[in-house]
């Protein structure tokens, strides 16, 4: 049975184009998808479909007809992964470069669901489903560094409710562009999905609050080291806030500078590099830290050059 997704105008969005206010409304849905929705009459205002030109009233009611999706056969796969701790509830894995954490379109396998499907067998939570298996929270694909995954329903409600509460620290490292003015600071900018490019992030007044620490540790001819801690978790947090304030991350090829000499890094120079939190069955604070990886030491190593 297909499911449905209501939404409500106010007398501010009167004049906006459906599919506009939709792809405002809804992240995790890019323009494309809302506008096949409505071409197939699975958008319906005050009762009626329609088209993706119709301009939005004040006070309707919007209902958005989600038609079932198809079965996907996520396998397991024999995928090394470095585990830094394992007990009967909890994992915790330093993600290589390069690895996608769940299965997605275009990336059905080589994920790290994949290799924790192979690894645990049925022994991950299920609550974000077949598609996510145990994953509580994420990493970009060409971001280093540490995440935990929950093995059971318990410990997943437990590190998300932890994580609502900003009781998880995420400490991330970075190398960025340009030399910022300042030994710390904190960048407190709302993000939400790009209007024009939805594959992207950016700063924008009516997006989701999202807040971040910064400390620089040691400066470069034209770079600098620093660490970051997440108090939100918005998708692309870091790499957005940064390349907002002029000083984006080496290497990154979204938001980062064409004329940056490490655009051919393969990946943005950042790395989860501590994480701690409560742990959900012995409630004990633990804390798992891991040295930088090959390629973050070769970046600086160069820097140490310039």
């Amino acid at each position: 049975m297909a499911n449905s997704i209501f939404l409500k105008t106010d007398i501010c969005d009167e004049g906006k184009r459906i599919d506009s206010f939709l792809s405002q409304k809804l992240d995790n849905m890019t323009r494309s998808s809302i506008q096949s929705l409505i071409l197939s009459n699975n958008v319906i205002v005050d009762g009626k479909s329609v088209k993706k030109n119709y301009k939005v009233c004040g006070e309707q009611e919007i209902e958005l007809i989600l038609p079932d999706l198809k079965e996907v056969e996520i396998l397991p796969q024999k995928i090394d992964i470095n585990i830094v701790y394992e007990d009967d509830d909890i994992i915790v894995v330093n993600k290589e470069r390069g690895m996608v954490v769940h299965p997605a379109v275009g990336n059905w396998s080589g994920t790290l669901v994949n290799a924790l499907m192979y690894h645990c067998g049925d022994r991950l939570s299920g609550i974000n489903g077949q598609i996510r298996p145990g994953i509580v929270h994420r990493i970009d694909k060409d971001t280093s560094g540490l995440l935990v995954v929950a093995k059971n329903d318990f410990s997943h409600q437990s590190l998300c409710e932890q994580i609502s509460r900003h009781e998880v620290l995420r400490e991330y490292e970075a190398i960025l562009c340009g030399n910022i003015k300042g030994d710390k600071g904190v960048i407190d900018k709302p993000i939400s999905r790009h209007k024009i490019d939805r594959k992207k992030m950016c700063v924008c007044e009516d997006g989701k609050r999202a807040i971040t620490h910064y400390k620089i540790i040691e400066r470069y001819n034209g770079y600098v080291y620093a660490v970051f801690q997440l108090e939100t978790g918005r998708t692309h947090q870091i790499r957005v806030h940064c390349a907002f304030i002029g000083h984006p991350i080496a290497g990154d090829i979204v938001y980062g500078f064409k004329k940056d000499r490490f655009a051919n890094l393969n990946g943005q120079c950042l790395n989860a590099r501590k994480l701690s939190f409560l742990h959900p069955r012995t409630k004990k604070y633990i804390e798992f830290e891991i040295e930088k990886p090959q390629y973050f030491e070769n970046v600086l190593k160069k820097l140490s050059y310039l």
